[in-house]
């Protein structure tokens, strides 16, 4: 879902599930829960979780330019 790529793109571009929480408006929780399905759907971790900060897995590498473009297109 559109609201699931932008938390991915978020997170990714903040390194953080907090900061991208409070940029995109929701709670942590609500975010968090949203990527860990985009992951189940995709069947792939996104995000190896260190703490407080977050890096992307190989497979969230990949990924992230296509949503990039996608939100990119999307937004014009």
């Amino acid at each position: 879902e559109m609201h699931q790529l932008r938390y991915f793109a978020k997170v990714a571009a903040l390194g953080s599930f907090t900061r991208a929480a409070e940029a995109c408006h929701v709670t942590q929780p609500t975010l968090s829960q949203q990527v860990a399905k985009l992951e189940r759907e995709l069947g792939h971790p996104l995000f190896e979780r260190l703490g407080r900060t977050v890096r992307l897995t190989e497979a969230g590498a990949a990924l992230a330019p296509r949503v990039a473009q996608a939100l990119a297109t999307l937004d014009e």
